[in-house]
């Protein structure tokens, strides 16, 4: 079964290495998959919301028929931004953002110290991430995190592509770094579940594989 083109966008602090796992699993399902970089990801504090948009976009673009993007976590972000061109979409513990919101303004303000620039990788990364990654695995993606631009987190979204475009929420239930806040905007959106922790295409690529081809 051709099912068409799916784009995988990653969350803070990962890349595109993280889909690895996935990937093949997508593709025995009938997906032709395509992955990018966000920009906030690399190093650089002057990327946010904009330019990972900017990304999302350039990605469609590219892309020709049917495409479904499947958003992790915060590129929900970019991607209610710029997606509405998308024929569906999949968050996958991602921020589902109204018109008008930044990552922290539903949080009550920043987690980190005001005029923060770069937002270092999570501690402890292995339970915060990865909980339910075997141990090998775990520590090869670790090692690969890269520290996040706050200008992303900060930067309101003037679109919310989720609202015109078919989508499908998934949460993880024993997600313990996704935001409860984001997480019953998810459920109210009729979120289906997936056991284990925030990174199910790392732990349990072939049952989030087949969760996303029966939804999408």
């Amino acid at each position: 079964m051709d099912r068409g083109n799916l784009l995988l966008v990653h969350g803070a602090w990962h890349g595109a290495w993280c889909w690895d796992r996935l990937v093949p699993e997508l593709a025995a399902h009938g997906w032709t998959t395509s992955v990018l970089d966000l920009p906030s990801a690399s190093g650089s504090p002057a990327a946010g919301v904009r330019e990972d948009a900017d990304a999302v976009r350039e990605a469609l673009a590219a892309l020709g028929g049917p495409v479904t993007v499947l958003a992790h976590s915060y590129a929900g972000v970019p991607v209610g931004q710029a997606a509405a061109s998308a024929d569906r979409l999949i968050y996958l513990a991602a921020h589902m953002l109204e018109p008008g919101e930044s990552v922290v303004s539903p949080l009550g303000g920043p987690w980190y110290e005001a005029g923060t620039k770069l937002l270092d990788v999570p501690e402890p990364a292995r339970d915060l991430l990865f909980a339910d990654v075997p141990d090998d695995l775990a520590s090869w993606a670790v090692a690969r995190l890269r520290p996040q631009s706050a200008r992303s987190f900060e930067e309101t979204v003037t679109a919310a592509a989720w609202q015109t475009v078919p989508t499908t929420a998934i949460v993880c239930a024993d997600d313990v770094i996704f935001p409860p806040v984001f997480a019953d905007r998810l459920r109210a959106h009729g979120a289906l579940e997936l056991a284990g922790s925030h990174s199910p295409f790392l732990s349990r690529p072939a049952e989030l594989a087949g969760l996303i081809s029966s939804a999408g």
